[in-house]
């Protein structure tokens, strides 16, 4: 086992100070100290969880990449936990496509302006 500190800052806000803070506890040096400490059920859903959220990160990516949604699971779907995810070209259209596609009215009326815009000045 070792000691793991772990730090925190709270930014100044309105009329409250910055505020800094630090815990040390014990952490495990491997996984079987860690199952020994916590437990496997415990290890486990904790990897899990911290796995969802790097993927739900590299799907919103994806999305705003404009990639199409069997991209994403060719590329994603064979994800392993711990080991980066390759990287993805980009379509420009689709993803300005995409982007449209996600955009309220009010949006797209901006995006359809910008586009006749920049057609008028490469004519």
């Amino acid at each position: 086992m070792k000691d793991f500190t772990v730090e925190a800052k709270v930014p100044a806000k309105d009329d409250k100070p910055e505020m800094n803070g630090a815990l040390t506890v014990q952490a495990p040096d491997n996984i079987e100290e860690a199952v020994q400490m916590f437990g496997g059920e415990a290890v486990l859903s904790n990897a899990i969880s911290n796995w969802k959220v790097t993927l739900q990160s590299a799907l919103r990516s994806a999305l705003k990449r404009g990639e199409d949604q069997g991209a994403i699971q060719a590329r994603l779907g064979v994800a392993k936990m711990g080991v980066a995810v390759a990287k993805s070209s980009v379509d420009p259209k689709q993803a300005f496509l995409a982007q449209f596609a996600a955009a309220d009215p009010k949006a797209r009326k901006a995006m359809l302006a910008e586009l006749q815009e920049a057609a008028e000045k490469s004519a």
